[in-house]
Protein backbone atom coordinates (compact mmCIF):
# COMPACT_ATOMS: atom_id res chain seq x y z
CA UNK A 1 0.00 0.00 0.00
CA UNK A 2 1.27 3.46 -0.87
CA UNK A 3 2.15 5.76 1.99
CA UNK A 4 -0.64 8.02 3.14
CA UNK A 5 -0.12 11.62 2.15
CA UNK A 6 -2.14 14.60 1.04
CA UNK A 7 -0.48 14.12 -2.35
CA UNK A 8 -1.47 10.45 -2.76
CA UNK A 9 -5.00 10.12 -4.04
CA UNK A 10 -5.28 6.47 -5.10
CA UNK A 11 -5.02 3.35 -3.01
CA UNK A 12 -3.29 0.42 -4.69
CA UNK A 13 -6.54 -1.25 -5.84
CA UNK A 14 -7.78 1.95 -7.46
CA UNK A 15 -4.45 2.52 -9.17
CA UNK A 16 -4.48 -1.01 -10.63
CA UNK A 17 -7.81 -0.25 -12.34
CA UNK A 18 -6.50 2.95 -13.87
CA UNK A 19 -2.94 1.91 -14.69
CA UNK A 20 -4.08 -0.86 -17.03
CA UNK A 21 -5.98 1.70 -19.10
CA UNK A 22 -3.10 4.15 -19.61
CA UNK A 23 -1.00 3.91 -22.77
CA UNK A 24 2.66 3.01 -22.63
CA UNK A 25 5.32 4.60 -24.74
CA UNK A 26 6.85 1.35 -25.92
CA UNK A 27 7.83 1.64 -29.55
CA UNK A 28 7.76 5.43 -29.44
CA UNK A 29 10.80 7.57 -29.90
CA UNK A 30 11.93 9.90 -27.18
CA UNK A 31 12.40 9.76 -23.45
CA UNK A 32 10.51 6.87 -21.79
CA UNK A 33 7.61 7.74 -19.51
CA UNK A 34 8.42 8.14 -15.86
CA UNK A 35 6.23 6.90 -13.02
CA UNK A 36 2.66 7.06 -14.37
CA UNK A 37 1.11 7.09 -10.91
CA UNK A 38 3.19 10.06 -9.82
CA UNK A 39 2.23 12.02 -12.95
CA UNK A 40 -1.50 11.19 -12.85
CA UNK A 41 -1.67 12.09 -9.18
CA UNK A 42 0.08 15.37 -10.06
CA UNK A 43 -2.61 16.09 -12.66
CA UNK A 44 -5.38 15.38 -10.18
CA UNK A 45 -3.67 17.34 -7.41
CA UNK A 46 -3.37 20.38 -9.67
CA UNK A 47 -7.07 20.31 -10.59
CA UNK A 48 -8.14 19.62 -7.01
CA UNK A 49 -6.18 22.55 -5.59
CA UNK A 50 -6.46 24.97 -8.51
CA UNK A 51 -2.80 25.96 -8.32
CA UNK A 52 -0.86 27.01 -11.42
CA UNK A 53 1.03 24.19 -13.17
CA UNK A 54 4.34 25.81 -12.24
CA UNK A 55 3.49 25.52 -8.54
CA UNK A 56 3.17 21.72 -8.49
CA UNK A 57 5.45 20.36 -5.76
CA UNK A 58 8.43 19.01 -7.72
CA UNK A 59 9.47 16.70 -4.90
CA UNK A 60 6.10 14.91 -5.08
CA UNK A 61 5.24 14.96 -8.79
CA UNK A 62 8.43 15.71 -10.69
CA UNK A 63 8.80 18.55 -13.19
CA UNK A 64 5.56 20.41 -13.81
CA UNK A 65 6.27 20.35 -17.55
CA UNK A 66 6.13 16.54 -17.55
CA UNK A 67 2.81 16.51 -15.71
CA UNK A 68 1.34 19.17 -18.01
CA UNK A 69 2.54 17.45 -21.20
CA UNK A 70 1.16 14.08 -20.15
CA UNK A 71 -2.19 15.64 -19.29
CA UNK A 72 -2.29 17.30 -22.70
CA UNK A 73 -1.28 14.09 -24.48
CA UNK A 74 -3.89 12.01 -22.68
CA UNK A 75 -6.58 14.61 -23.43
CA UNK A 76 -5.74 14.82 -27.12
CA UNK A 77 -5.37 11.08 -27.78
CA UNK A 78 -8.60 10.15 -25.98
CA UNK A 79 -7.00 8.38 -23.01
CA UNK A 80 -9.16 10.18 -20.43
CA UNK A 81 -12.30 9.29 -22.39
CA UNK A 82 -11.31 5.61 -22.52
CA UNK A 83 -10.52 5.58 -18.79
CA UNK A 84 -13.89 7.15 -17.97
CA UNK A 85 -15.81 4.75 -20.21
CA UNK A 86 -14.01 1.71 -18.75
CA UNK A 87 -14.59 2.82 -15.15
CA UNK A 88 -18.26 3.58 -15.87
CA UNK A 89 -18.69 0.15 -17.46
CA UNK A 90 -17.09 -1.57 -14.46
CA UNK A 91 -19.25 0.38 -12.01
CA UNK A 92 -22.38 -0.39 -14.04
CA UNK A 93 -21.63 -4.12 -14.09
CA UNK A 94 -21.13 -4.05 -10.32
CA UNK A 95 -24.43 -2.19 -9.86
CA UNK A 96 -22.73 0.84 -8.33
CA UNK A 97 -23.96 3.30 -10.93
CA UNK A 98 -27.30 5.09 -10.81
CA UNK A 99 -28.44 6.11 -14.30
CA UNK A 100 -31.14 8.51 -13.09
CA UNK A 101 -31.19 11.51 -15.38
CA UNK A 102 -32.75 14.89 -14.72
CA UNK A 103 -33.81 17.07 -17.63
CA UNK A 104 -34.49 20.77 -17.32
CA UNK A 105 -36.48 22.61 -19.97
CA UNK A 106 -35.83 26.15 -18.80
CA UNK A 107 -36.14 28.84 -21.47
CA UNK A 108 -34.38 32.15 -21.04
CA UNK A 109 -35.43 34.89 -23.40
CA UNK A 110 -33.07 37.66 -24.39
CA UNK A 111 -33.85 41.15 -25.64
CA UNK A 112 -33.58 41.52 -29.43
CA UNK A 113 -30.52 43.73 -29.05
CA UNK A 114 -28.76 41.15 -26.89
CA UNK A 115 -28.19 38.93 -29.90
CA UNK A 116 -25.53 39.25 -32.55
CA UNK A 117 -28.01 38.98 -35.42
CA UNK A 118 -28.58 41.67 -38.00
CA UNK A 119 -31.52 44.03 -37.70
CA UNK A 120 -34.66 43.27 -39.71
CA UNK A 121 -35.39 45.23 -42.90
CA UNK A 122 -38.71 46.56 -41.61
CA UNK A 123 -38.93 49.70 -39.51
CA UNK A 124 -38.76 48.95 -35.79
CA UNK A 125 -39.69 52.48 -34.78
CA UNK A 126 -36.39 52.97 -32.99
CA UNK A 127 -35.37 56.13 -34.90
CA UNK A 128 -38.68 57.85 -34.32
CA UNK A 129 -38.77 56.90 -30.67
CA UNK A 130 -35.34 58.41 -30.07
CA UNK A 131 -36.39 61.76 -31.61
CA UNK A 132 -39.70 61.87 -29.78
CA UNK A 133 -37.89 61.43 -26.47
CA UNK A 134 -35.56 64.33 -27.28
CA UNK A 135 -38.51 66.64 -28.03
CA UNK A 136 -37.69 67.17 -31.73
CA UNK A 137 -40.43 65.05 -33.25
CA UNK A 138 -40.23 63.34 -36.64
Amino acid sequence: MAKTSRFRLFDDAQWELISELLPSNEGRRGHPFGDDRRVVEGIIYRYRTGIPWRDLPRSEFGPWQTVWKRRRRYASDGTWDRVLMALLAMADVDGRLDWTVSVDATINRAHQHATNTTRPDQDTGGWGELHELSGRGV
